[in-house]
């Protein structure tokens, strides 16, 4: 029963975590960037559209991922490879609460230059803890 487990978390892991690495670089290096060049007449509705599209996609992934984490963590407390990955989760959320949420906030009023630099500079945070995610979730699917 718990290798049937471990198996279901590591491929949940990986299912989640592989399509969120790719998503957050085409964010980081085509989306985000982008922002600057909507215009101020479409800004809003452009932004306000970004973030009612984009969170269905994300969420589910992001639940899963989590899930897959925290169990993978509670099966193999001592794993370093989980540990490591529930860490760089942990990160991933810290920094979208603490850095990127409160941007789109503010880019949901208009487009402010600074909110935007901000934006696309801690997004680098987010994009390279998901990068070493997945690598983790490769590794750790080989290693089982």
């Amino acid at each position: 029963m718990t290798e049937w487990l471990d198996d279901a978390l590591l491929i949940t892991q990986l299912a989640s975590t592989l399509p969120l690495v790719g998503l957050i670089w085409i964010i980081q290096c085509v989306h985000y960037p982008l922002f600057s060049e909507v215009g101020d007449e479409n800004f809003i509705a452009y932004q306000t559209k970004h973030m009612n599209r984009i969170g269905p996609l994300v969420g589910p992934l992001m639940l899963a991922e989590a899930l897959s984490a925290c169990g993978l963590v509670m099966m193999t407390p001592e794993d370093p490879w989980a540990l490591a990955g529930i860490g760089l989760l942990i990160l991933i959320w810290a920094s979208t609460a603490a850095m990127q949420i409160p941007c789109h906030r503010i880019l949901t009023k208009g487009f402010e230059q600074r909110a935007h630099r901000r934006l696309v500079g801690s997004n680098w945070i987010r994009t390279v803890a998901w990068t070493a995610r997945g690598v983790i979730a490769v590794v750790m699917i080989q290693a089982a």
